[in-house]
């Protein structure tokens, strides 16, 4: 049986951090510099008591009003996140019950980055090709600001916290493709917080400020850039073409491209080494930021609001980073769309 993305809808934090707000910590940086390398206006930052469950609920609760749909109809919830609300019970059952969706319900959450809407929908196409559910709530959240440091100025331009709810049905405007799927564990490190969970409990408290002007510490968010860039230069254009392989498509078959939204200059320098239009290229980190696991999906959401993407369309999506993990699909647009 096929399986159809039905619905999206995103939720983002109130509080907005602009370049002008972010330079007053950092006033060797200006705000055209922030720009043009990372190509960020603004980052959404959720609020000190608010976490990833909290946000997933708005997302859900917003698709819910937005397409007038109720909750009973859902039949297992699936939640991608790296800062759940607690170790246990998972976020997905508290969602469950939170949200009013069915006791007969399946409910997990899943713990990966920046592919994680990618498995989140492979996840989901089996759970409808098998018959175990028609009707699945694929939820993505995460508040990585959290995880950052105040004087971490690399990762406190790029990443920003939101959360999206997407609707994996039976029929819908997008026929979710074949996927191409890949892990890489060797590069586990170059994007990590250490401490905090059973490997190593207690904080260490090693903050270091690298002669470059870089920032590490085990209790925090660090990541890598040079290493992560290596990692994804190689491996996302041989990711597009084994999407196009495994769907049976050529590239120019393919009418737009969403990749994660990662920064501007790794995004510029994968569409020029991919070989893909231009015109074809969809971005709007500018407005959101890097927000991890939700990214493709704000982007479907925007590019249906800007009609960038319309019937006959195909769409493909491909997701990388943290794990290393990666993945892709295509979508095949088949009806009038509207969020």
């Amino acid at each position: 049986m096929a399986a159809y993305i039905k619905h999206i809808s995103y939720y983002t934090p109130r509080c907005v951090l602009t370049n002008e707000e972010l330079i007053k910590d950092f006033p060797e940086w200006t705000v055209k510099r922030v720009a043009s390398k990372v190509g960020i206006d603004q980052r959404y930052i959720s609020d000190e008591d608010e976490t990833a469950g909290d946000m997933a609920a708005k997302a859900a609760e917003k698709l819910f009003e937005q397409h007038d749909v109720s909750p009973k109809i859902v039949d297992f919830i699936i939640l991608c996140t790296q800062s759940p609300d607690y170790y246990l019970p998972t976020t997905a059952c508290i969602l469950q019950h939170r949200l009013g969706v069915p006791t007969q319900s399946g409910a997990f959450d899943f713990n990966l980055g920046c592919s994680g809407y990618i498995y989140g929908l492979a996840m989901a196409k089996s759970f409808i090709h098998s018959g175990i559910a028609k009707n699945i709530l694929l939820l993505t959240s995460e508040t990585y600001t959290k995880h950052i440091h105040a004087k971490d100025k690399g990762n406190r331009t790029i990443f920003s916290d939101a959360a999206s709810a997407t609707l994996v049905s039976t029929s819908g405007f997008a026929k979710i493709g074949e996927f191409n799927l890949g892990t890489d564990g060797s590069g586990a490190e170059n994007l990590i917080v250490k401490t905090g969970c059973m490997r190593q409990q207690k904080q260490l408290e090693d903050y270091t400020t690298l002669k470059d002007g870089s920032f590490t510490s085990s209790d925090h968010l660090y990541m890598n850039g040079a290493e992560i860039f290596s990692f994804t230069q190689k491996m996302v254009p041989t990711l597009v073409d084994a999407i196009l392989s495994i769907n049976k498509f050529n590239k120019s078959a393919i009418d737009l491209f969403v990749f994660h939204q990662a920064n501007k200059f790794m995004l510029d320098f994968l569409q020029r080494k991919a070989k893909i239009d231009k015109q074809k290229f969809f971005h709007c980190l500018s407005r959101f930021g890097n927000t991890v696991s939700s990214t493709i999906p704000i982007a479907l959401a925007e590019a249906i609001q800007q009609d960038r993407i319309n019937y006959g369309h195909k769409i493909l999506l491909a997701g990388f980073g943290v794990g290393y993990s990666w993945g892709g699909t295509i979508l095949e647009i088949n009806e009038t769309l509207g969020l």
